[in-house]
């Protein structure tokens, strides 16, 4: 199957309220329409996680990000640009003010945790959906994040409604971002490195 079609079926299932699996710029993710309440209820559901624990979200551009968080600070672009130079490792940044998301994709506090990917597939599928799409790790809560396709265990290829083709033949390692929290005041906390 052409990356192609494999991103338009992808599209298709995401669009109806499904949930899929494909690979990332970091571990292969489950993901959803992040601004579907019902199919963010899936995911969680899925993998077994308690609602309270936040989810990243994917998009595939700064203009994209910006349509998610209130007033994207000074600070978060400065990291985004200083971070996409250096070729460090993929960086989620958890940012206040989280607008136009499901209500419970959005942590208590107000923030949503929030990526701009520069992997080719998963940038084409962003931007091809043309909205934040749900990235959390292939996995039930607490066990190891698959890395490469092989690693997906077999309850997880059974929930979802449609499994990515792409990259599925890749047996490389594979981490999970880096994840930053920009507080409202400037300070900037490492959440994972």
């Amino acid at each position: 199957m052409s990356r192609e079609q494999d991103i338009k079926n992808a599209v298709e299932v995401l669009r109806q309220g499904g949930v899929i699996l494909y690979p990332t710029d970091t571990v292969w993710g489950i993901g959803c329409d992040a601004t579907n309440a019902e199919a963010v209820k899936r995911v969680y559901d899925i993998k077994q996680r308690d609602d309270s624990k936040a989810l990243i979200c994917l998009v595939d551009s700064d203009a994209r990000l910006q349509r998610y968080v209130r007033n994207v600070p000074d600070v978060a672009w400065q990291l985004i640009d200083s971070l996409q130079d250096s070729g460090c490792k993929p960086t989620t940044l958890i940012l206040d003010g989280a607008v136009n998301l499901a209500p419970n994709l959005i942590a208590d506090d107000g923030s949503i945790a929030l990526r701009i990917t520069q992997e080719p597939f998963s940038k084409e599928l962003c931007y091809r959906f043309q909205k934040a799409l749900v990235s959390t790790s292939a996995n039930i809560s607490g066990k190891p994040a698959a890395q490469n396709y092989c690693d997906i265990a077999p309850e997880l290829l059974e929930s979802v409604d449609y499994v990515c083709w792409s990259r599925r033949q890749e047996h490389k390692p594979h981490q999970p971002s880096s994840i930053i929290r920009l507080r409202p005041d400037g300070e900037v906390v490492i959440i994972r490195e």
